[in-house]
């Protein structure tokens, strides 16, 4: 069984308030990236991106980071693991980059996605951007920008689903 906890409307309001705070933290665009983490982390680093052009009329870098085999379990999820493009079209040295996903539960997704990011470069600064932070850390990682906390029990999951991919924006949770 599943429950809703945001739909269309909620996801779109969340962002555009994510995108406002992204703004006050790193008002220098100049040297702002967005790197959404596959899969929807992506998507919804390009609706930041988007909502901070409408905003303040800036560009602002993205790009798009596959962190497949820097998982700590990617043998454990697949003998042949579906390998996604990663594509930083910028220079990450200097860079306040944001790292963007869609959910943050025990914190690995996003140690992988640093440990992919350092390969490019040396940030000057590295935050991180979620929709949903369910809990239940493994690692002593924490979002700097968080869009809803949902109190979750570690045997449920919190599905996204955005346009772009899955044909409609909301966010599940699974109750068992």
């Amino acid at each position: 069984m599943e429950k809703q906890i945001l739909e269309a409307r909620d996801m779109d309001r969340i962002l555009t308030r994510m995108a406002y705070e992204i703004l006050e933290r790193y008002p220098d665009t100049d040297r702002l990236a967005l790197v959404g983490i596959h899969t929807r982390g992506v998507f919804l680093a390009e609706r930041l991106a988007r909502y901070i052009y409408e905003i303040a009329d800036l560009p602002v870098k993205q790009g798009t980071l596959d962190i497949t085999l820097y998982r700590d379990d990617w043998t454990r999820i697949s003998h042949h693991p579906i390998l996604r493009s990663t594509n930083i079209p910028f220079d990450v040295d200097g860079m306040d980059v944001v790292l963007v996903d869609d959910v943050l539960y025990t914190g690995r997704t996003t140690r992988a996605g640093m440990d992919a990011l350092i390969d490019f470069g040396r940030p000057r600064h590295v935050g991180l951007a979620v929709l949903v932070d369910r809990g239940h850390r493994e690692l002593p990682i924490h979002a700097d920008f968080v869009g809803r906390r949902v109190e979750t029990e570690k045997h449920q999951t919190v599905n996204v689903r955005v346009v772009e991919e899955d044909g409609e924006d909301l966010v599940l949770v699974e109750v068992l």
